[in-house]
């Protein structure tokens, strides 16, 4: 078996695009895997993916370790970033071709699932309604009131958990992310009063309409500098957070500010390579590892959540993107012993189970593993055409 071309798709997915890689070979199995970056990397990976793919070319797609240590060595003098999320991308097509030519599900190629049934957590929840409600097709949440009525859905979703971003309430709401230059509040990141303050009416918003039962997690991301994150998480103890997510290149820093708080930390979603966490393994820097396996690449994602397991940390795997990436990350998810908890979004644009063959089963909050061969779904590319994304 050899292959015989390397494609990227682009799809439209209402505030941002999706992104995929389809691996043809000779032998008419294809491989698909997931790399949406969505955060101004869209056609960088892509160009990545096209400047690799002479190489791969005739290449056997199951020889995964000679095909994965030659790009990386041949790429290391740009190794990380845009790179790295290329690399893992074909990584991940690959896996998919072997398990399908084995007929078995990628899963059994990491000696077989721990786990069938995962816990998930419902992402962004909130956060889609107050910035695109007219996307998903969901009641905007703008109010209190809105906060309210949307807690009595999730109470009757049977997710046990859910991660939720800043919304500033009001007439014209806002998801607040300096972070990433979408909101005002960059490059300074600071926290004022009166920005506290309305953090802090969202939380206790959350957790008024949810009760005590159900586990409430806020992702800061990249918003904030240590002194602002603390003031936040001060301000916030007593609601029982499961934990503040914190995005950080630096492991000084989170750990000062783990060690000036008393709510968990989940960080690292935006790391690549075991090399980058270690840092934060050494210090010990956060309570829970988020890895992103779309960007670094099952095995890579295997060998990281393996180096948590020696620190007793627990993963919480990151996937805000389409059902390719839930099935690529609930399949790590279900080989490795040290699992917290999975991420899923639960509100996204309606044609989103249009684009893949199959979709997540979920039920009563937990990811129900299925025993599909390669990662248990393709895409339809009539989908993909139809839905192809047209950058403005």
């Amino acid at each position: 078996m050899i292959i015989r071309d390397v494609e990227v798709f682009h799809v439209e997915a209402g505030w941002r695009p999706w992104s995929f890689i389809k691996v043809s070979t000779d032998k008419d199995i294809v491989g698909w895997s997931e790399c949406t970056e969505s955060n101004g990397s869209v056609f960088a990976i892509e160009a990545v993916v096209s400047s690799v793919s002479n190489y791969l070319i005739g290449k056997d797609p199951r020889d995964i370790n000679k095909i994965l240590s030659h790009l990386r060595f041949a790429t290391r003098q740009s190794s990380g970033s845009v790179v790295a999320k290329a690399i893992g991308g074909i990584e991940n097509a690959l896996w998919d071709i072997l398990a399908k030519d084995l007929n078995v599900p990628v899963y059994r190629l990491f000696g077989n699932s721990i786990r069938e049934k995962i816990p998930l957590y419902w992402s962004h929840c909130g956060t889609s309604r107050a910035r695109a409600s007219d996307i998903v097709k969901k009641p905007k949440i703008a109010s209190k009131s809105d906060v309210f009525t949307f807690a009595k859905e999730v109470l009757e979703s049977g997710f046990k958990a859910i991660k939720t971003n800043i919304v500033l309430l009001g007439d014209n709401p806002v998801v607040y992310m300096p972070g990433f230059a979408k909101t005002q509040g960059y490059p300074e990141l600071n926290c004022d009063s009166r920005l506290l303050t309305k953090i802090e009416e969202w939380i206790e918003c959350l957790r008024e309409g949810l009760g005590s039962e159900i586990d409430i997690a806020l992702d800061l991301n990249y918003n904030f500098k240590p002194d602002g994150l603390i003031k936040i998480a001060k301000r916030l103890e007593k609601y029982n957070l499961a934990w503040l997510e914190i995005d950080s290149t630096n492991a000084d820093a989170l750990s000062y500010v783990k060690s000036k708080i008393n709510i968990p930390i989940t960080s690292c979603e935006n790391l690549l390579g075991v090399h980058e966490f270690e840092p934060f393994f050494s210090k010990r820097a956060m309570d829970n590892i988020s890895i992103d396996i779309i960007w670094n690449g099952f095995s890579e994602s295997k060998k990281i959540a393996d180096r948590a397991d020696l620190f007793e940390m627990n993963i919480a795997p990151h996937n805000y993107n389409g059902h390719l990436s839930t099935f690529i990350s609930l399949q790590l998810c279900s080989v490795v012993p040290n699992l917290k908890i999975a991420e899923i979004d639960v509100d996204d644009v309606p044609w989103r189970d249009e684009l893949f063959t199959n979709i997540p089963i979920i039920e009563n909050g937990n990811y129900i593993l299925g025993n599909q061969i390669g990662w248990g779904t393709d895409l339809n590319e009539d989908s993909l055409l139809k839905y192809k994304w047209n950058p403005k």
